[in-house]
């Protein structure tokens, strides 16, 4: 099955012509689903720091009897610092 034409496309792109920090996330998705980390990691470097953000994100969400706010403010943070850095890289050193 041919997962690649289903991608949503950028609504930034497409509308000012350049990337979004978000860019790369889907490609990046179907890359660790077929297996390939280091080509995941290398389409969207902050692919595994938004995964385990989401996890948190998921757990802060629906188990409200634990205090999740630290652990989930600390991975949101950890997952900008990722996203930045890899803006910065894709634009600047390839």
């Amino acid at each position: 099955m041919n997962l690649e034409k289903y991608m949503l496309p950028c609504l930034f792109k497409t509308l000012f012509g350049i990337e979004c920090l978000g860019c790369g996330f889907q490609r990046a998705l179907f890359l660790l689903f077929k297996g390939d980390f280091f080509g995941a990691f290398m389409m969207y470097p902050a692919v595994y720091t938004t995964l385990l953000f989401l996890g948190i994100g998921t757990l802060y969400f629906f188990d409200k009897s634990k205090n999740h706010q630290k652990p989930f403010l600390i991975s949101a943070f950890v997952n900008v610092i990722f996203m930045l850095g890899g803006y910065y890289f894709k634009h600047f050193y390839l």
